[in-house]
């Protein structure tokens, strides 16, 4: 996800994506201990997806 796109969700939505890619993050990891990931860097992209959603949440938070 792009900051631009996250940018324009509301806070609320931003929330409920971090809970989102936090059960997918979950379930990667999970697959990565039993062999099964196709694409191990799935677990990266998640990852950075989180602290960029984290980040403009802060910004946000910041500017009010």
């Amino acid at each position: 996800m792009k900051a631009k796109e996250i940018r324009e969700l509301s806070t609320e939505e931003m929330t409920k994506k971090i809970d989102q890619y936090e059960e997918e993050l979950f379930n990667l990891r999970f697959q990565a201990k039993m062999g099964q990931l196709a694409n191990p860097l799935q677990l990266r992209f998640i990852r950075r997806d989180i602290a960029r959603i984290n980040t403009i949440l802060k910004e946000k938070a910041a500017a009010k």
